[in-house]
């Protein structure tokens, strides 16, 4: 049977990553999210996460994180191949349904 979570080479998880996508990447503000994306030179697409703690406690931004990584889990072409995300959410994104925030995430990717 297979998993269903993400593997391991579609997360960020080094700080020197995590750095780089930071200095080189572009943005992508939304009312409820920031998204930093920045090509990785890899054929497939990485997520990692900077949740504040401005934005709840633990229990909150591990939610948070739940949401966002089932998000891009189910609806990975909704994101360009070859590049790494950090989502930056805030708290407005307890907000939406899971499904409503891979349509606004769609709509926002189409205009860029």
């Amino acid at each position: 049977m297979k998993r269903e979570g993400l593997s391991r080479a579609e997360r960020l998880s080094r700080k020197r990553d995590f750095e780089r996508v930071f200095r080189e990447g572009r943005r992508l503000d939304l009312p409820y999210l920031r998204i930093v994306y920045a090509e990785n030179g890899r054929p497939w697409r990485r997520i990692g996460f900077a949740v504040s703690r401005k934005v709840g406690r633990a229990v909150v931004r591990n939610r948070i994180k739940r949401i966002l990584r089932e998000t891009f889990r189910r609806h990975k072409e909704i994101f360009p191949p070859g590049c790494d995300f950090v989502f930056i959410p805030r708290r407005a994104v307890l907000e939406l349904s899971p499904d409503e925030l891979a349509r606004k995430l769609a709509e926002a990717f189409r205009r860029c």
